[in-house]
């Protein structure tokens, strides 16, 4: 009997670790920064100030170009610039009287050449920044490109420990025989040139196609011009020495106590069978990579595909008819033969249990899909829909909040449909991606590159824009992007979205593994009301034990922990920093009426967006070229 209650209690203990290791914190390393050799580099600018320490020397510096890149001082690594830092500090001595005029000046007064940097964002993980280049402005060249440039650099104090992405192309480097161990290599639309100084891996990209200049995206050819003209005017012009530590823990998973009474989920990686890239599958990812706030203000929602599901068009993968359902027409893919309708409406749609689909069929590259293309994220349903017209089989965009995920800084140009969010905090660097939303709107907003948002206030509303109105079905896309040594990475954002939802309805969900065992699990599906546009937006519960859950007005507090946050930091822009925190609610009983949304009248004459990507490979769909349209341009 002993030995059996032990062996039970053994059992126990091992059922209990097993559970606890489902999720998982990422794994990050921290960078060794040699400030040694930056002093050596600064001392060479001014010989008389070689007796002054490291500390001191930065401190200077910071002050200086702190006028054209705000808190540059912030940054923990050396920043790297296309800046003539000591044509910049002589001018500045040489009359000190007008040190604060010179201040106002035109920044590109010493950009070596480029135009502008529209983003500066530095802070405890290092810093990013974009700058613009112009072809016709660099005739040298021999380019025929019109469009601005976009040129992403970044220098990291700690690195993502991801394996080597599928996809990637190395390419010889050619006239860099200057900066030692410098790669060249092309992943995911981007072509990346990485190296290591001064201990800290920097990262330049530009986003480009490696065929001929079409559809408005730029040769690789000729982004390796602009690279290599870059990567050569690089100086440094700021950052701060500061204590760095051994290890860097990454704090990401706080899992309510209780259980949720009706949240299922089907385990990462699990996508719908059959509408993965070349028919593989998912990616079993349990990391969680980051302690966000859920992406949508309230719940219930729900995370499945857009493309597979009703009223999705299979992502031309094929599909054919199948008579009609109810009195709706009735279809299948191809790829996986699910009987659908044309009715984004359906219950089926805006049901637990959830379905990761960042790996499911798309013409995007994605480092960390077995097919080495996919989705790049997760689509995401908010609570219900609502029909203009009954029987109009579509939803009505614009119904329901979207918040930011986390402190950081607005990374979009006004003609971009996307909008990033840039976290920077002493443990996590990651970008957040949010499509579908409305460009136009974003405009009005202020939201473009330097806004600084905050955990929890309002961005937008969810929508189905894409390159137009009405262009897919009503829902977000999230995804998000971390790095590592070969430069920003998509990574799967599914475990880090059921932990952020278990967080927002307090409670946790339950995994689906067996795919043969199913019998009793709860779907709550949602019978969709079909009203017509003027009544107020009904928010139906997910089944009748669970309720919406609303975010609490602004006066009331959430409970909701919310750590690692970023330190707001000034970011050159001269729009107002707005904010409307708002956090999640808890999981209730009972029925309560959604808030009421104002609809906006909106046209389609939004300008067009960013350029499309024309990469071309011999087992890219024809169609690929559409799909990446306004997707990743800065």
């Amino acid at each position: 009997m002993l030995r059996f209650a032990i062996a039970s209690l053994a059992l126990a203990v091992g059922v209990a670790a097993a559970a606890a290791q489902d999720m998982k914190s990422p794994r990050i390393a921290p960078t060794r920064v040699d400030w040694d050799a930056v002093a050596v580099e600064l001392g060479a600018l001014d010989p008389a100030k070689t007796a002054v320490g490291m500390p001191e020397l930065m401190a200077k510096l910071n002050r200086a170009t702190g006028e054209r890149f705000a808190n540059i001082a912030a940054s923990p690594v050396p920043v790297l610039l296309p800046f003539d830092t000591a044509a910049f500090l002589r001018d500045r001595t040489a009359v000190p009287e007008t040190a604060a005029a010179s201040a106002n000046a035109p920044a590109d007064n010493y950009l070596l050449g480029f135009d502008s940097v529209p983003f500066f964002y530095p802070g405890p993980a290092g810093y990013d920044a974009v700058v613009v280049a112009r072809a016709q402005e660099r005739r040298e060249l021999g380019m025929g490109f019109s469009d601005a440039i976009y040129i992403h650099i970044g220098g990291s104090a700690l690195l993502y420990e991801l394996g080597e992405p599928r996809g990637m192309i190395g390419w010889p480097v050619h006239g860099l025989d200057e900066i030692p161990g410098i790669r060249r290599i092309f992943l995911e639309n981007y072509v990346r040139y990485t190296f290591v100084r001064y201990g800290v891996p920097y990262v330049v990209a530009i986003e480009c196609s490696d065929g001929a200049i079409r559809f408005r995206k730029m040769s690789c050819r000729d982004a390796d011009r602009i690279a290599v003209r870059f990567l050569k005017a690089l100086r440094v012009a700021g950052g701060t020495p500061r204590a760095q530590p051994e290890a860097i823990t990454a704090d990401t998973i706080e899992r309510p106590a209780s259980q949720s009474t009706v949240f299922t989920y089907h385990s990462p990686g699990d996508i719908l069978p059959g509408t993965g890239f070349r028919r593989r599958g998912g990616v079993a990812d349990y990391t969680v990579y980051s302690k966000l706030r859920f992406p949508l203000a309230d719940a219930p929602a729900f995370a499945n595909s857009q493309s597979f599901m009703n009223w999705g068009d299979c992502d031309a993968t094929g599909r054919s008819g199948a008579g009609f359902l109810d009195g709706v027409k009735a279809y299948r893919c191809r790829v996986d033969g699910q009987m659908l309708v044309l009715d984004e409406s359906a219950a089926d749609n805006y049901s637990y249990p959830w379905r990761d689909n960042f790996c499911e069929h798309r013409y995007f590259y994605v480092g960390q899909c077995p097919g080495g293309l996919g989705h790049q994220g997760q689509d995401i349903r908010p609570a219900s829909c609502k029909q203009r017209i009954q029987g109009a089989n579509r939803c009505e965009p614009y119904q329901h909040d979207v918040v930011a995920v986390r402190d950081g800084a607005v990374l979009r140009s006004s003609s971009q449909e996307a909008l990033y969010i840039v976290a920077n905090s002493p443990n996590e660097r990651v970008r957040f991606r949010y499509l579908h939303m409305l460009p136009k709107q974003f405009n009005a907003d202020g939201m473009v590159s330097g806004r600084l948002v905050h955990e929890g206030e309002v961005i937008g509303k969810v929508g189905n824009f894409f390159r137009r109105e009405r262009a897919t079905t009503y829902h977000l896309h999230f995804d998000m992007q971390v790095p590592t040594r070969y430069g920003w990475v998509f990574v799967n954002p599914y475990m880090t979205l059921v932990a952020a939802y278990e967080r927002l309805i307090r409670g946790r969900g339950q995994e689906i593994r067996d795919e043969e065992n199913r019998e009793g699990v709860p779907t709550a599906s949602i019978k969709q009301p079909l009203t017509a546009a003027p009544a107020p937006p009904e928010v139906a519960a997910a089944k009748p034990t669970e309720t919406a859950v609303e975010s609490p007005s602004e006066a009331m507090h959430s409970g909701i922990k919310s750590d690692e946050q970023v330190e707001s930091s000034p970011i050159k822009a001269s729009l107002p920093d707005h904010v409307n925190g708002r956090h999640g609610g808890v999981e209730r009983h009972g029925t309560r009426a959604g808030k009421p949304v104002v609809v906006r009248s909106v046209g389609r004459g939004v300008p067009r967006t960013g350029a499309r990507t024309g990469h071309s490979r011999r087992h890219i769909h024809a169609g690929y070229d559409y799909y990446q349209t306004g997707y990743g341009s800065f």
